[in-house]
């Protein structure tokens, strides 16, 4: 335990430091080597350690070792390391007494003034620091790598930290703002929906109920118009009808067209609309009828009797407010339609009670009929067009180009959604005995209903010419047609009237000064006959035949 080579031993003198070699570890002195014998070195660790321990006598074992290096001794010895530890001129090679080691000694570079040692314990490893601001280098070789400041480094994450919170709260007012905005936005909207739905129901303090319908009558009119011909399979015969859907007051008609109502074919001789029906000249018959009403029909929808007892069948029956008995075909037996409000009806009572005409009854009673029987189906078809097309494609019914099943389920949807809140009517148009229609007929009908010439016809489609005979001749209104007819006009009957001198031209506008014009040269008469006034509903231009006119 008393052996002074354990390195254990408490009491053990520590060898001294004499250098540090290339790699920086420390270079002891060797036992029985005179410390006076060694070239020393210059090293700016070894320079610390041997002041900490020699040059103020301190012993971290207690033991007082006499100085053995003189920080200015170096000056004498030559060049060696600066005071970093790098060459800067001759290196002296150490003596090693023992021949065990062999370690370059370097000697302290000279220095202009003595600096004081720091004391250090121990060397510590070179590690990359800051520049000291105490010393300088005038080399310019060097290339140092400056660690960033922990207290920069704070400065910078405490700046983010308050311009995020910056952020934080302008995007929370921002926020703020905006729901302020959308709720503001909100409320105009609810306050102008509830005005505008109170003024559309007329009950706005001062405007009373009338307001709907004063801007519903003023201005044009859209109005979309399909006809529907019944044909009965059975006993013969035709029924039509119009069913109007007036897009602009949201009303739905069905007027009715009695079979005498007198058109023109394609030559433009005059018929009825029974035998142009008859003749299964859709298109035809369509024309007939706009360039008599002056409107503009969409599309034909051929209803045979069997197509309707199926079409009532798939909607569930109807209920029909029934004006007479209609019997059964057979003998002997409850008649098969009771008279009766709110009559259950399928889809054979129906056709039954739409076909009916009673002895000595008029047609207009049995188009009354026919048309309860369409208020009743639109009652019960869906309002949706897609379920209405549907309903229309379930009847297998061969239909006319005019008017795919597409387009007919669409039109039946609009008018189911007016009978269904009871905005819903049926009319029958009246005709003259010779099939031409009344004055009261154009007015209320035609203008009212059907909206006449609301709907200006195409610059190419030509012009419509109402003619009335004054002349106490029956052939004067057939003379008229053929020369309309020859003349390249469409040629409206307007029946018979009283006898006049002088024949009259009367047209609308001012913009059709010149087609009146022009039909009074047809028609031989003289241009002093052309006078602005009001025509016929259903005519671009209205003649009243004189006895000035010459019959040919």
């Amino acid at each position: 335990m008393n052996d002074r080579q354990n390195p254990y031993d408490p009491y053990y003198q520590q060898p001294q430091i004499v250098g540090y070699d290339e790699y920086g570890q420390p270079v002891y002195q060797q036992p029985g080597q005179q410390q006076e014998q060694q070239p020393q070195q210059y090293d700016p660790y070894a320079q610390q350690g041997q002041q900490a321990q020699q040059g103020y006598g301190y012993d971290p074992y207690g033991q007082q070792q006499p100085p053995q290096y003189d920080p200015y001794a170096s000056q004498q010895q030559g060049y060696g390391y600066d005071g970093y530890g790098y060459d800067t001129g001759r290196q002296q090679a150490a003596v090693d007494a023992t021949a065990q080691w062999s370690i370059p000694q370097q000697a302290p570079a000279p220095v202009s003034a003595p600096q004081q040692p720091e004391p250090r314990s121990e060397p510590e490893p070179a590690v990359p620091e800051q520049r000291r601001a105490d010393r300088e280098d005038g080399t310019g070789q060097y290339s140092f790598i400056e660690e960033p400041d922990e207290d920069s480094e704070d400065v910078i994450d405490w700046l983010k930290f308050t311009e995020s919170r910056s952020e934080r709260r302008e995007e929370a007012r921002r926020r703020g703002r905006n729901r302020m905005v959308a709720l503001v936005v909100v409320v105009a909207l609810v306050v102008v929906g509830g005005v505008g739905y109170l003024w559309s129901a007329g009950k706005l303090p001062g405007l009373g109920g009338s307001g709907k319908k004063d801007t519903a009558t003023t201005g044009p009119q859209q109005r979309d118009v399909i006809v529907v011909h019944l044909h009965n399979t059975k006993k013969g015969g035709t029924s039509t009808a119009l069913l109007v859907d007036n897009v602009t007051t949201k009303q739905g008609t069905t007027v009715l067209l009695p079979n005498s109502l007198a058109v023109s074919d394609d030559e433009g001789n005059t018929t009825t609309l029974g035998k142009s029906v008859d003749g299964d000249d859709s298109t035809g018959t369509r024309e007939s009828i706009d360039a008599l009403l002056g409107t503009r029909i969409s599309g034909t929808w051929r209803l045979d009797t069997p197509y309707l007892e199926n079409l009532v069948d798939l909607v569930g029956n109807i209920e029909v407010d029934t004006d007479t008995d209609v019997p059964d075909t057979k003998k002997d037996v409850s008649p098969l339609v009771k008279k009766g409000e709110a009559q259950t009806l399928s889809g054979q009572m129906a056709v039954a009670y739409a076909t009916y005409q009673g002895p000595g009854e008029a047609e207009a009673k049995q188009l009354m009929r026919f048309g309860q029987v369409m208020r009743g189906v639109l009652r019960k078809i869906s309002d949706d067009p897609k379920a209405a097309t549907v309903t229309v494609q379930t009847l297998a019914q061969i239909l006319d180009p005019s008017l795919p099943e597409k387009d007919l389920g669409a039109s039946l949807a609009k008018l189911a959604e007016h009978a269904k809140i009871g905005d819903y009517k049926t009319a029958l148009l009246p005709v003259q005995a010779d099939g031409t229609l009344t004055d009261a007929a154009t007015e209320s009908v035609v203008k009212d209903i059907l909206g006449g010439t609301v709907k200006a016809p195409d610059q190419d489609a030509p012009v419509r010419v109402g003619v009335r005979n004054g002349t106490g001749n029956a052939g004067g209104t057939e003379s008229a047609r053929i020369q309309l007819v020859n003349g390249g006009y469409a040629f409206v009957g307007g029946g018979n009237t009283g006898t006049a001198a002088l024949s009259e031209v009367l047209y609308r506008d001012a913009a059709d000064k010149e087609k009146a014009t022009q039909v009074a040269k047809t028609l031989g008469l003289s241009v002093s006959a052309v006078k602005q006034g009001k025509p016929a509903a259903n005519a671009d231009v209205s003649v009243v035949l004189g006895q000035d006119y010459k019959i040919k």
